[in-house]
């Protein structure tokens, strides 16, 4: 499994959405619904499953589904 698809199994884990429905342009937030917990139980899963370290500073900007896949886009590079 690549790690954009290790991403969005973790992403419709923790969102409670279908693989299928999250798009480049969904918010986490208004779109998936995630709080402030949630999002800290995003990014420890996805450091888990990928087996990388999110910077705090990286985190902050990670504000949709198409940021997530081209931070990982740019860690593969």
């Amino acid at each position: 499994m690549s790690m954009k698809d290790t991403a969005l199994a973790v992403l419709a884990k923790i969102s409670g959405k279908d693989p299928e429905s999250l798009t480049r342009d969904a918010e986490l937030v208004a779109d998936l619904g995630m709080d402030s917990a949630k999002a800290l139980e995003l990014l420890v899963e996805l450091e888990d499953s990928l087996e990388i370290e999110i910077e705090d500073e990286d985190a902050a900007r990670l504000i949709t589904v198409g940021d997530i896949l081209d931070y990982l886009d740019r860690l593969e590079a």
